[in-house]
């Protein structure tokens, strides 16, 4: 079993291994969350919902590169290196953007798994870089692509710098520094996810990424809040935020939706969190303006 603690180790580790280099790695999925939450608990400041959900366990790290990594192979490759040191081995069918590190005794208990992620394709047109749904290559290769996630539009705006503080998995004491997207990014990309999880077993129907959402908002400051309004303004016309509004609409915007039931049916829902409040912070957001036939009737 991995905990949090040992994801953090690996974290660490990594970073070690990369100081010194182009590398900064942004730390998105359950464990950016996870990060999200602890760095605004510590903070004590004022968010946008009072009662938070328990954090939630995860058993990977999704590691968002900039771009530009992606496009020069001489910044990209401290990467692929450090991987190699560390006793990552790519995951069959999804080689040099997914790698995991098996557990003691070579077992599948207690590995980590890693997800190699970075923007959306477009940001790849006219560079020396080759792009297709499923990865972004650079050229040439170092050992190491990512999976474009066309709806991490605003990918670098508004990160937060978090100081990972611990200790290598030799025990000693270490720290570098990390940086987890901006709650309307964190967002943008959870309700992609949930719409293409929403049916799928072997993902609990999307409940995570439902709670995700919940947790995001939660942990929102006043600062963050705000330039969210203005990062849904700036982007209003981009594609993704249209069908990422509609998707908000569709699944979120009252109690008997399903991304709302798939919320409450998370194990770490619990009775007194603020399910309206979410609602409306969400659909502030993600506005719109779809109705359905009998809402127009």
């Amino acid at each position: 079993m991995i905990t949090m603690p040992d994801l953090q180790t690996a974290l660490l580790d990594l970073l070690y291994e990369v100081q010194g280099s182009d590398v900064k790695l942004i730390i998105g999925g359950g464990f950016g969350i996870f990060l999200r939450d602890a760095h605004v608990r510590i903070l004590g400041t004022r968010t946008l919902l009072q009662e938070w959900p328990e954090a939630r366990s995860t058993n990977d790290l999704d590691l968002f590169l900039r771009p530009e990594l992606i496009i020069d192979s001489a910044k990209l490759k401290p990467l692929g290196d450090a991987l190699e040191r560390l006793g990552y081995k790519p995951v069959r069918g999804a080689e040099n953007y997914q790698f995991i590190k098996p557990g003691s005794g070579a077992s599948e208990a207690g590995s980590v798994k890693i997800d190699i992620l970075t923007g959306p394709q477009a940001l790849f047109q006219g560079t020396g870089a080759k792009t297709n749904g499923r990865r972004a290559k650079p050229n040439p290769s170092v050992g190491v692509h990512a999976h474009p996630v066309d709806a991490a539009t605003t990918l670098e705006k508004g990160l937060l710098s978090e100081t990972l503080v611990g200790h290598l998995s030799t025990g000693k004491p270490w720290d570098g520094e990390v940086f987890l997207p901006h709650p309307y990014t964190f967002l943008m990309m959870k309700l992609f996810a949930f719409r293409d999880r929403f049916n799928d077993a072997d993902k609990e129907f999307g409940r995570y990424h439902a709670l995700d959402m919940y947790t995001i908002l939660a942990t929102t400051t006043e600062v963050e809040w705000r330039y969210a309004l203005e990062l849904r303004d700036e982007y209003e016309e981009q594609p993704y935020v249209i069908e990422a509004r509609r998707i908000a609409y569709e699944y979120f915007s009252a109690t008997d939706r399903l991304g709302v039931i798939r919320l409450m049916e998370s194990p770490y829902w619990r009775s007194g969190l603020q399910l309206d409040e979410f609602m409306s912070a969400l659909q502030e957001l993600f506005p719109s303006t779809i109705q359905t036939a009998s809402e127009e009737t």
